[in-house]
């Protein structure tokens, strides 16, 4: 089965929009979304809209939980917090709902899907530390676990040596950003992974990123969410 996986858009519809379009080219049978589908940017109920009609699962983000309940808004930056709140405001009750309804943890189609961490979840820990990585293996029971959060992508082995995926080990694969990547890059990127052939592939993508921060000063959001989608970090 060819999927694809996409995490982090954070109301960034420009972002989104040139994902999909990108997606649909390469044939998947499914997208499945790893969380954090609104805050920073300005636009959360289009994104919203196209989660809904076009992912086959959804896993709960920080920033989804801290729209839809107010929870965890604390330890975000400012400008964080400022986006917190206005995208609370564009969103109607039924979107509110809908992102907290949103589980934690999914697996399907012999894959693990959480936002941050498979152990802990809700706690939001980021890969930071070798130890950090190694622990999570013994918290999923699939071959394969995608994540987000960090808006970096990567691949980790459950094993030295293991440089690119392949039969016979266990993976944890961060998928990157859709809506604000973080490693120096500004295209938007999201992986396509085949559950047959374990063929893993992460796409960069070029998209509007004037128009997405025009977007945020036309909001009034904080200038820095807006400059720092050029600068990819």
């Amino acid at each position: 089965m060819k999927i694809a996986l996409i995490s982090d858009i954070h109301s960034n519809l420009q972002a989104l929009n040139s994902a999909l379009s990108s997606i649909e080219t390469h044939n998947v049978d499914a997208i499945y979304c790893l969380g954090d589908i609104v805050g920073y940017g300005a636009d959360p109920s289009p994104c919203i809209d196209l989660v809904q009609r076009h992912c086959k699962g959804v896993v709960l983000g920080n920033h989804d939980l801290a729209v839809a309940r107010n929870e965890g808004t604390d330890y975000l930056p400012r400008s964080g917090q400022e986006a917190i709140k206005h995208n609370r405001a564009k969103l109607s009750k039924s979107q509110l709902d809908y992102l907290a309804s949103l589980p934690y943890t999914l697996v399907a189609d012999g894959c693990t899907f959480v936002h941050a961490t498979p152990k802990s979840p809700e706690n939001w820990v980021r890969f930071d530390t070798l130890g950090t990585v190694r622990d999570q293996f013994d918290h999923f029971d699939t071959a394969f676990c995608f994540v987000g959060h960090t808006h970096i992508p990567a691949v980790v082995a459950d094993r030295l040596g293991v440089f690119r995926v392949r039969a016979g080990s266990r993976y944890i694969i961060n998928v990157g950003s859709i809506g604000q990547p973080r490693d120096n890059d500004p295209r938007l990127g999201f992986v396509v992974f085949d559950t047959e052939t374990l063929s893993h592939e992460l796409v960069r993508v070029r998209y509007d990123v004037e128009g997405a921060a025009a977007r945020i000063l036309a909001d009034g959001l904080p200038k820095d969410l807006a400059s720092r989608l050029s600068r990819g970090k």
